[in-house]
């Protein structure tokens, strides 16, 4: 038995996870850096890839709990000078990353650290794009059309859900539009991704159960969607298990260092899972619910997963993954179980959905681009269905 008991090893022999996963980089095949304390080889890290100027991309809160001044005193240990935007907002717009270009510009950064939750790492990348290639946002939606070199990137995830620290995507809003941009290149990939989860031991309760709700949506997304392969789905499995036997036991005791470790990994391993696959339906009806009433992403994914997981049981193959993450017992059910667990477990009802307005949110659900990768096929009257389930859940 290995001796420090949060490493990946102890890890996997306690929950019998795969030999792989011991040798775990994330799909662009970025160094993952995992453990208690490991933001202290923040400095380490950015010297190994030729930082010398430092841009640090993080929130104002975060800048309140010490963590930025240790990745600061990391870097300048070893020599790097540092520049920090804590500035960063939740839900970054085109206006948020056009702030945080400037400053960058302005510092002559050759590398750039997002340090926070998805909205710090999601403006870290948007930077990198705006101050390596020029332009707006708009002109990088898509996958590739960044046409030159990039900035070495770190990230370092201080939640446990978005598993942004393993994707290639920076996700943006227009400011004008509210549309939000997935803007895709391999250049932007985190180069190295540092996974210490005494960063995510201070998130407020309500963070923990909203973010752990979204990794396990991506975790069961990814398991059954139309683009699914071997690596997606060994990943999926992982990240399963993990955040499945991590989020109770966080909940009860949320200084556990070890269901910390278990919940950062398997959103690094869901996140990964996303980058090597894609989502489905719980995703595509979660964002009209954020764009019309301002539900919490993780509230609204969710209250409608259960739903989907019964809606995407008519597929035999769908199923049968299911039972196998599983153990044979009623994967809705347990979902369930998770949201309760939460405080969460709550109906489109009471999150104060007005029924006249379901069948416009399944029109634009069935628009949502993560639609087209649900393993049964959908149109705005099989969400309009999925939604009304959701709306009087019993």
């Amino acid at each position: 038995m290995p001796s420090d008991p949060l490493s990946i090893e102890s890890l996997c022999a306690e929950l019998n996870l795969p030999e792989w996963v011991r040798d775990f980089r994330h799909a662009a095949g970025g160094k993952v850096v995992f453990g208690p304390g490991t933001l202290d080889t923040l400095g380490a890290e950015a010297a190994s890839l030729g930082g010398e100027r430092v841009l640090v991309v993080t929130d104002p809160g975060l800048a309140k709990t010490g963590f930025v001044q240790r990745a600061v005193a990391s870097l300048r240990v070893v020599g790097i000078e540092v520049v920090v935007y804590d500035q960063v907002r939740e839900n970054p717009d085109t206006e948020d990353v056009d702030r945080c270009v400037a400053v960058a510009a302005e510092g002559r950064i050759d590398l750039i650290v997002g340090l926070g939750g998805g909205s710090s790492l999601d403006t870290a990348k948007g930077c990198n794009f705006i101050l390596t290639n020029g332009g707006r946002m708009q002109d990088y939606w898509g996958v590739g059309k960044a046409t030159k070199p990039m900035l070495p990137f770190i990230a370092v995830p201080t939640t446990a859900g978005t598993g942004s620290e393993c994707q290639k995507f920076a996700l943006i809003a227009d400011a004008e539009t509210h549309a939000k941009m997935a803007c895709g290149d391999t250049k932007c990939a985190a180069a190295v991704s540092i996974l210490d989860p005494e960063l995510t031991v201070t998130m407020p309760t309500a963070v923990t159960a909203h973010t752990g709700i979204d990794a396990i949506a991506h975790a069961l997304e990814t398991a059954v969607c139309n683009q699914r392969n071997e690596i997606s789905s060994a990943c999926s499995a992982v990240a399963w298990q993990l955040l499945d036997a991590g989020l109770a036991r966080v909940l009860a005791e949320p200084s556990d260092l070890e269901a910390r470790a278990r919940m950062l990994l398997g959103s690094a391993f869901a996140g990964t899972a996303i980058e090597n696959s894609m989502l489905g339906i719980a995703h595509s009806c979660a964002n009209p619910l954020t764009a019309h009433y301002g539900t919490i992403h993780g509230q609204a994914v969710g209250t409608i997963l259960p739903h989907v997981i019964a809606f995407n049981r008519t597929d035999a193959e769908a199923a049968a993954i299911y039972d196998k993450l599983s153990g044979g017992i009623d994967l809705a059910a347990r979902v369930r179980e998770h949201l309760r667990a939460c405080g969460m477990d709550l109906s489109l009802r009471e999150l104060g959905v007005d029924e006249a307005k379901v069948p416009q949110l399944a029109e634009e659900a069935a628009a949502q681009w993560t639609a087209r990768f649900n393993p049964v096929a959908v149109d705005a009257a099989s969400l309009e269905s999925v939604y009304r389930a959701a709306w009087g859940q019993g």
